[in-house]
């Protein structure tokens, strides 16, 4: 059996000697690791691939005990099991879509158990890749019970990750903290110079000559949470509004699977307000 091993926990010596041991003590075989030491927070951080003949039990017995003695948290998962995922969306498609067809095609290692809209509009995009679609309308009154459906939804079906692609509805402070390290959200990169409606138009105006996308951990903080992938692309006084739409959904496309991708496969790993990213 294959599987990844995550961990953080306040850095001091020995912490590689006691992991290693723990595997190698139960016949793994260790074939890639990564680490990092953060001294802004003093943190370390590992990711370590294994190969394990005798399964996931025994080395998480053994960590158990390494975490007791190095205040750790960790995390051991078979590789390539696929997270179970909800897709949420309003009435822009090209984030939905592009996951899909990286689920079905490219072999992007979550499982959409199903895609909820505040809107109906792209429930046929969900219909055709086999997907099921839940309409949960959204207003000011009916914010609160919605939210509650959702949560319902989370827990019933042992959701691990719940992707934004293009979500136009902010969440309440409580969903947020409820969701913390386990909901990505996509943005464009004009925040926060061009905000409202239109920003493309807006960065239009003013002749930008770049524009992009952030990937990040949803939190309390509208689009402020911990960045997990960022990109740009180049644009000139040549293009029209519609033409740097476009250019901004190809990011926003990019940098949200990315991002998920890495999650998926345990790369990512908070670190305060910034992440780890084991690429």
């Amino acid at each position: 059996m294959r599987l990844i091993l995550t961990l953080s926990c306040p850095d001091k010596p020995g912490i590689v000697h006691a992991v290693t041991g723990v595997i190698a003590g139960c016949g793994g075989n260790i074939l890639q690791s990564q680490q990092f030491d953060d001294p802004s927070s003093g943190l370390f951080f590992m990711r370590v691939e294994i190969e394990s003949p005798k399964g996931q039990a025994p080395i998480s017995r053994g960590m158990d005990e390494v975490a007791a003695l190095y205040g750790m948290q960790w995390n051991l998962d078979e590789t390539g099991r696929k997270l179970r995922t909800i897709l949420m969306v309003s009435k822009e498609g090209h984030c939905l879509s592009d996951l899909l067809y990286r689920v079905r095609y490219n072999g992007l290692p979550i499982e959409v158990v199903t895609v909820i809209g505040n809107h109906p509009d792209l429930q046929p995009i969900a219909q055709f890749y086999g997907v099921p679609f839940l309409c949960i309308p959204v207003s000011k009154d009916t914010k609160a019970a919605a939210e509650e459906q959702l949560l319902h939804i989370i827990q019933a079906e042992k959701i691990e990750l719940v992707v934004l692609a293009r979500y136009m509805q902010i969440l309440s402070q409580d969903l947020c903290r409820t969701l913390e390290g386990k909901a990505i959200n996509i943005h464009h990169s004009f925040l926060p110079s061009f905000k409202g409606a239109r920003p493309y138009a807006q960065a239009y105006e003013r002749g930008v000559k770049l524009i992009g996308a952030t990937a990040h951990f949803v939190t309390a903080d509208l689009d402020e949470g911990p960045i997990i992938e960022q990109d740009v692309a180049r644009v000139t006084h040549a293009e029209t509004v519609e033409e740097l739409v476009a250019k901004g959904q190809d990011v926003e496309q990019r940098v949200l699977a990315q991002a998920v991708k890495w999650y998926a496969e345990h790369r990512v790993l908070l670190s305060g307000h910034r992440t780890v990213v084991f690429a």
